[in-house]
């Protein structure tokens, strides 16, 4: 798997954000709309989609959305949630 250059470390360095706003556009969706939804700056919606931040609203509402876990690359803690 290619690492996302744009990342910092941690969970978020394989985080596909270009495969996450194409999952977003096919619900008819984008990023503001994510914000909205959990009265969150644009900004830190931004950083999680790019794997700056690993904001746990953003990445739980995703993955609720049914994006595809491989490409929003989900910190250790959240894959245990999602295994319970």
């Amino acid at each position: 798997m290619n690492a996302n250059i744009f990342a910092a470390t941690g969970a978020g360095i394989n985080r596909r954000p270009y495969r996450i706003r194409e999952f977003l556009r096919s619900k008819g969706l984008i990023m503001k709309d994510v914000a909205d939804a959990l009265a969150l700056s644009h900004s830190v919606v931004s950083e999680t989609v790019r794997g700056v931040k690993n904001n746990r609203k953003v990445l739980g509402y995703l993955r609720d959305l049914g994006c595809p876990r491989g490409d929003l690359s989900l910190p250790e803690d959240m894959k245990n949630e999602e295994a319970a």
